[in-house]
């Protein structure tokens, strides 16, 4: 996409995303949005996000694959899965030509939510002990 457009909102995203990315970029936020109800969409870093208690997963497009990024907890707990994916600490690249693994990101949303709510509840304890 074009580094140069300033998004606001993942709607936005999505409706200046190439046409033929569209449909797959709408149907991993829809499956983020139903693993993370609570989850807000924002942009950060000019990528749609879901933030929950501190940023969840981001996502986005690029020439020829689809990014979705974990954070490197979600990489390392998920490292087996990713075998076939070209990935690093914080990212992975789903090829354009092959099918998005859906529920794989499904998974790692979940297990991101789980963390970060085990942080925050970490978090809120120790103000209580203070």
């Amino acid at each position: 996409m074009d580094n140069k457009l300033e998004f606001t909102t993942i709607d936005e995203y999505i409706t200046q995303a190439p046409p033929e990315t569209k449909a797959v970029l709408q149907k991993i936020r829809e499956t983020i949005q139903a693993a993370a109800p609570e989850a807000t969409e924002k942009i950060s870093y000019q990528m749609p996000t879901f933030y929950f208690e501190g940023n969840l997963v981001y996502f986005a497009v690029a020439k020829n694959h689809y990014g979705f990024y974990p954070a490197p907890s979600g990489i390392s707990a998920f490292e087996k899965q990713l075998g076939k994916y070209k990935y690093s600490k914080g990212a992975v690249q789903f090829p354009m030509k092959e099918e998005v693994p859906y529920e794989l990101i499904k998974e790692m949303t979940l297990f991101r939510l789980a963390e970060n709510k085990q942080k925050a509840a970490e978090k809120l304890a120790k103000k209580k002990k203070k």
